[in-house]
């Protein structure tokens, strides 16, 4: 559903592509170097990097030299509340834990909101020099060394040929996890947080299963999932927008089945 002018889809989209190329640099130029960790929570762990904080405060400074009276929601800085019916949404390290450890697969995640409806996504990855974006509701892109093309879902995927990537992130406890054992047999493909979702949408997996997603994890790649033709949703077959566990499906009829699988850990 076309949520936004095609005028607008263009500018908003123009704007992501050039952010993303300005973070790669920004990488490159200032954080490719030694960073300190933290750590968000008393019990448990919850890292942040210095890095993750340089991030945030570009990209909030890009948004506001542009569209200054746009709100702005940042994992790490809060809520800058206006009256406008735009938001963007920023993770400025998807992938903390990966960064830390030196995983190519972490990235930056930009969305931006119309009346709280998700309608543009970004994700970038710096250390793959390659981003995802969709530019109207029903066309999304990878732009990689600098070719951009158009991505699709493997809509022809089914349940006996279906790639399956999954975490829980520790959120599915072992015995719960024991009731989906459909699932935990065909969890063949490894699961690096944004980067999977990407690789659904460019048709490389054809479900997408993950516990405890915030809307900075995933606000981002529901436009781009949804503009390559996927199917997007909560456990609870809720809208993907109110976050928590997700799964995205290449089709409606596995999606159906995915989610009538998972049913015993989802309430």
């Amino acid at each position: 559903m076309q949520i936004l002018k095609s005028s607008d889809y263009k500018l908003y989209s123009k704007f992501i592509e050039n952010l993303a190329k300005k973070l790669t640099k920004f990488y490159y130029s200032k954080l490719n170097k030694p960073f300190k960790v933290s750590n968000k929570l008393r019990s448990g762990y919850d890292p942040v990097t210095t890095a993750d904080k340089a991030f945030e405060r570009f990209i909030r400074n890009e948004i506001k030299k542009k569209f200054p009276n746009h709100q702005i929601i940042g994992e790490e800085f809060g809520h800058k509340k206006t009256k406008s019916d735009y938001s963007w949404v920023i993770d400025p390290i998807d992938g903390t834990r990966s960064f830390v450890i030196g995983n190519p697969t972490w990235s930056n995640l930009i969305s931006l909101n119309y009346q709280g409806n998700p309608v543009i996504g970004l994700a970038n990855f710096p250390i793959l020099k390659k981003f995802y974006f969709n530019t109207s509701f029903n066309s999304a892109h990878v732009s990689e060394n600098g070719k951009k093309k158009r991505i699709f879902v493997n809509q022809k995927a089914t349940y006996s040929n279906m790639k399956l990537s999954a975490a829980f992130h520790g959120s599915l406890s072992l015995n719960k996890q024991k009731k989906i054992p459909q699932i935990l047999k065909r969890m063949q493909f490894p699961c690096s947080d944004a980067l999977s979702y990407s690789h659904f949408a460019e048709g490389k997996l054809d479900v997408v299963i993950q516990c405890g997603n915030k809307i900075w994890d995933i606000h981002a790649l529901i436009p781009i999932i949804e503009a390559a033709k996927g199917v997007v949703s909560t456990w609870k077959n809720d809208d993907a927008k109110k976050a928590g566990n997700i799964i995205c499906s290449a089709n409606n009829s596995l999606h159906k089945k995915m989610l009538k699988i998972l049913k015993p850990v989802s309430s």
